[in-house]
């Protein structure tokens, strides 16, 4: 099982570190630069230069079966989803072949709305009760990786 972190943005890199580690799971920070490298010998910064979602396409071209995605990238959790590795959001919420449709049109709509100027804000703050949610959800997916579900 590797745990692929979209990481320039994500908020609970520190968490995943935490949580790969005891798990003894190889973990990949995958970015386009300005993070530190893990101290962690499980993690491995990964840079990747190119267009604007090179490191999605990284991601997505090398995960599958029994690794799992940390995004909150939805089109970046579907094709993790199709490749047969499992994702979650940073928030704890795990993607699933049954919930990814409806995530992905939402977040179209949401997209549009935006940009029709009916919606000018984005996601709400990032809170510890989040922060919490994710360390839990991460676990659950992991056991359900080991269990072979």
């Amino acid at each position: 099982m590797i745990l692929y972190v979209d990481a320039d943005a994500c908020p609970v890199k520190d968490e995943v570190i935490r949580v790969g580690e005891r798990h003894r799971s190889e973990i990949l920070l995958v970015c386009d630069g300005g993070l530190m490298r893990p101290r962690s010998p499980w993690a491995r910064l990964v840079i990747v230069e190119g267009k604007l979602d090179a490191a999605d396409d990284w991601i997505a071209e090398r995960i599958g079966p029994g690794d799992i995605c940390i995004t909150a990238d939805i089109p970046l959790a579907d094709r993790c989803l199709k490749a047969g590795a499992r994702a979650i959001d940073p928030r704890g919420k795990a993607f699933t072949p049954d919930t990814i449709g409806s995530a992905v049109a939402t977040r179209n709509l949401m997209t549009d709305l935006r940009e029709t100027g009916v919606i000018t804000s984005g996601a709400k703050p990032f809170s510890q009760k989040d922060r919490s949610a994710f360390l839990n959800g991460l676990e659950a997916l992991i056991q359900q990786v080991k269990r072979g579900r």
